[in-house]
């Protein structure tokens, strides 16, 4: 992950969406408005996104788990590494759609 004196340097937005998209486990995935919602601040799915685009590391930042609300891959750096690499965990696609079964649900209580 960054080193310690540059994740100093985040913005709590960017911190915060970091930490949300960490919690997904392998095998689910999340929306960019979930992610927004779990952060608090609910119309700014965007957002979410332009921070994981600027993500380097998905082993560390898991940014794959982050998909289009109508459960397509949406943006990142080769949409056929994406959908590879979410295979890999368990993922479940039918097409170009992820299963719905895979969606993760953040705990909101």
């Amino acid at each position: 992950m960054d080193s310690n004196a540059n994740i100093l340097s985040y913005s709590k937005f960017k911190l915060s969406v970091i930490l949300a998209v960490k919690k997904i486990p392998k095998g689910r995935v999340s929306t960019y408005s979930e992610v927004a919602k779990e952060i608090g601040n609910d119309r700014s799915a965007r957002a979410v996104g332009n921070v994981l685009a600027n993500n380097y590391s998905h082993v560390a930042i898991p940014c794959h788990r982050v998909v289009n609300s109508d459960f397509t891959l949406g943006g990142y750096s080769g949409e056929s590494d994406k959908r590879k690499i979410l295979e890999d965990e368990g993922v479940l696609f039918r097409g170009k759609k992820i299963k719905h079964e895979c969606l993760f649900n953040f705990d909101r209580s």
